[in-house]
């Protein structure tokens, strides 16, 4: 964003004008002062602390949106403010909504933004048994950032957003392998599940679907600079198990 698109934001914001440009220069991200985040046309609450979701992630929305069967049940784990499951939801119907996250700061935003249930704790253990084989569509923006990498982050990030929100660990894939392992167990038949990446961690991660069982694809936008890889639970015969309650 150009300097004076910020410093417009900034004055049409309620409260003192010179704060917040002094932490605006002091180097804290313009969603913590602003209070809100813009992602796929949706206007989400952010608080100091939270992940902010990134315009390159509205690829992973995309491409959910468009592999959604009718009456999706969706899950965003690892939501944070839960931007990524809200835009899912405003732009289908009838939509049974899930989201999950450890950080408490995360569940508390993520429940001002998403109209479905959200829950605490560490990836599916988050989750209501019940949705065990049923989840249509999977969101899991994990953390994809190397250990070694946070250093060279940004400031805005690296000084400001939790943690856990950025560190993938030595490769960056500690997370995504945690997720995809267990991915099967929660997919309905024919499920999804979205995982962004960066494009250096590509080969590895579908590697990792591929060996979860999962049929792998690979979606990108060289535009607003977005990898998504995509995995698939093979659909089975039989009918699908009844659908959860909703929220």
């Amino acid at each position: 964003m150009f300097a004076e698109d910020e410093a417009a934001l900034l004055a049409d914001a309620p409260g003192d004008l010179d704060s917040m440009v002094a932490r605006r220069v002091a180097g804290e991200p313009l969603e913590y002062i602003l209070g809100w985040a813009e992602f796929c046309g949706l206007r989400v609450f952010i608080e100091p602390g939270v992940f902010v979701p990134r315009q390159r992630t509205a690829l992973m929305v995309r491409e959910a949106v468009m592999a959604a069967p009718a009456s999706p049940v969706v899950v965003d784990l690892c939501c944070g403010s839960g931007a990524v499951g809200a835009a899912v939801a405003a732009a289908l119907s009838d939509v049974t909504s899930h989201a999950a996250d450890l950080d408490p700061a995360a569940v508390s935003c993520a429940r001002r933004n998403v109209t479905g249930a959200v829950h605490q704790g560490d990836l599916y253990d988050a989750l209501p048994p019940a949705l065990r084989c049923r989840i249509d569509l999977l969101l899991a923006n994990v953390p994809y950032v190397p250990t070694e990498a946070i250093a060279s982050m940004p400031p805005e990030a690296r000084d400001h957003e939790a943690a856990v929100a950025l560190d993938g660990g030595p490769d960056g894939l500690d997370v995504f392998r945690r997720v995809v392992v267990s991915a099967s167990d929660w997919l309905a038949p024919g499920g999804s599940v979205f995982l962004e990446t960066s494009a250096q961690q590509v080969s590895t991660a579908v590697e990792t679907l591929s060996r979860a069982g999962l049929t792998a694809r690979v979606a990108t936008d060289d535009e607003i600079g977005a990898t998504v890889v995509i995995g698939v639970r093979p659909t089975r015969s039989g009918p699908r198990p009844g659908r959860p309650a909703g929220s």
